[in-house]
């Protein structure tokens, strides 16, 4: 297969560094069976970062402008870590240059905007793919394939939280991820769409929701500098910025299969650094998950004799093909990056072999919708339907930029 070109947009992020490491190792890992990918652009705003970053990819174009990238015509995929109020217009911009688009979560600021993209998307026959590499684990193959062969029987219930502190302390600084303007969306956009990922994934379509959001922390030192995995270069001041955008939310939902859903999440659970958890009930077993255990399922039947009935522990190994890329032998655990190489490989895939794979625009426009429907529902302090992922926002849902 012809190397696959790609543009890494953010490129000197958390998230553009994952990204760029994950491309160079998909030969290492993978062989060719996925295909393969060069990296041609580094696009980033830090343009010392950006120097020090593009000295590790030599082969690669270095851009301040994301625009350089978009407008070159041998590049085939666009790959957005950028911040989450660009997401959509540099998505837009990508697909109507005959671009592949592979763009992190969340996909947009609204349902309508994640709407136009994936109908650019199906206009133009791009491929499309949206950042939620969580449920890429291959533990979640398991729960997915227990699910999927009735092994619990038909799902009740859906239980999920993420939680973390990095913004536990009313004094933490203000960073990027705080502001209306760059993440409208807040923690719901952040750490809520995981949760909806994994809904998606393993439950099905969400139909109806009530949910409580908050800003728990009003307003935040300026600091220069901070951010997740990144020190404040700074003095501290006396200056304090207003945070714009939710801290926290509690959701009620209900799924099209009649399935009842509990789901929290926060950026502000003092002493958590990361919880992840889920758990599915249905009418004949249940399966647990915690990202304490990573690569561990717990899973229960009701088939079990009276008297031994309980919950199996269950480790991914390497009868999964994806695992087997990187361990012989199960329980040594895959990490976060790992996941992300794994959807990134599948990435490449689908833009060598033209076959889409989830989550694609489509599924993001389900999940943008979920989120769109949180924060109208907080504000309104009732119920709100969520439609089919083929329509537009409900009536009367208009979003700003702020809870």
């Amino acid at each position: 297969m012809t190397a696959i070109r790609v543009a890494v947009l953010g490129a000197c992020g958390w998230m553009g560094k994952v990204h760029t490491m994950a491309y160079q190792n998909i030969p290492f890992l993978f062989g060719q069976q996925k295909g393969s990918a060069t990296v041609a652009w580094l696009v980033d705003g830090d343009r010392q970062k950006l120097a020090d970053i593009g000295k590790l990819v030599p082969a690669a174009r270095l851009s301040s402008d994301w625009r350089d990238a978009v407008a070159d015509p041998d590049i085939d995929l666009i790959d957005i870590c950028l911040p989450d109020t660009l997401h959509f217009e540099v998505a837009k911009a990508a697909l109507l240059a005959g671009k592949h688009v592979y763009c992190e979560k969340p996909l947009s600021n609204t349902a309508p905007e994640a709407r136009e993209l994936a109908d650019i998307a199906a206009r133009t026959g791009a491929i499309t793919r949206v950042g939620h590499s969580f449920p890429r684990n291959p533990v979640h193959d398991i729960a997915k394939d227990i699910i999927d062969s009735g092994e619990i029987g038909e799902i009740k219930l859906f239980r999920a939280a993420q939680h973390v502190d990095v913004l536990g302390d009313p004094d933490a600084p203000f960073m990027w991820r705080c502001d209306g303007e760059l993440a409208p969306t807040g923690i719901v956009g952040d750490t809520g769409s995981h949760i909806f990922s994994f809904a998606d994934r393993l439950v099905g379509r969400v139909s109806e929701l009530i949910a409580d959001c908050n800003i728990v922390t009003s307003s935040r030192p300026q600091v220069e500098g901070f951010n997740y995995g990144a020190a404040a270069t700074g003095a501290r001041s006396d200056k304090r910025v207003a945070v714009t955008n939710p801290d926290a939310a509690n959701i009620l939902c209900r799924f099209e299969n009649g399935a009842m859903g509990i789901i929290d999440f926060s950026r502000v659970a003092t002493g958590r650094k990361f919880l992840q958890t889920y758990e599915i009930y249905g009418t004949r077993g249940s399966i647990a998950y915690t990202y304490d255990e990573i690569n561990r399922l717990r899973f229960y039947t009701s088939d079990d004799a009276p008297g031994r009935q309980g919950y199996h522990e269950i480790d991914v190994g390497p009868e999964n093909p994806n695992y087997a890329a990187f361990l012989p032998i199960p329980n040594f655990g895959l990490g976060y990056n790992e996941a992300k190489a794994i959807e990134i490989a599948e990435v490449i895939e689908s833009v060598s072999t033209g076959k889409p794979a989830w989550p694609t625009f489509e599924s993001g426009h389900h999940i943008a919708l979920i989120i769109d429907a949180v924060l109208h529902s907080s504000r309104i302090r009732r119920w709100v339907p969520i439609e089919s992922a083929r329509r537009s926002s409900p009536p009367g849902i208009e979003l700003d930029s702020r809870v």
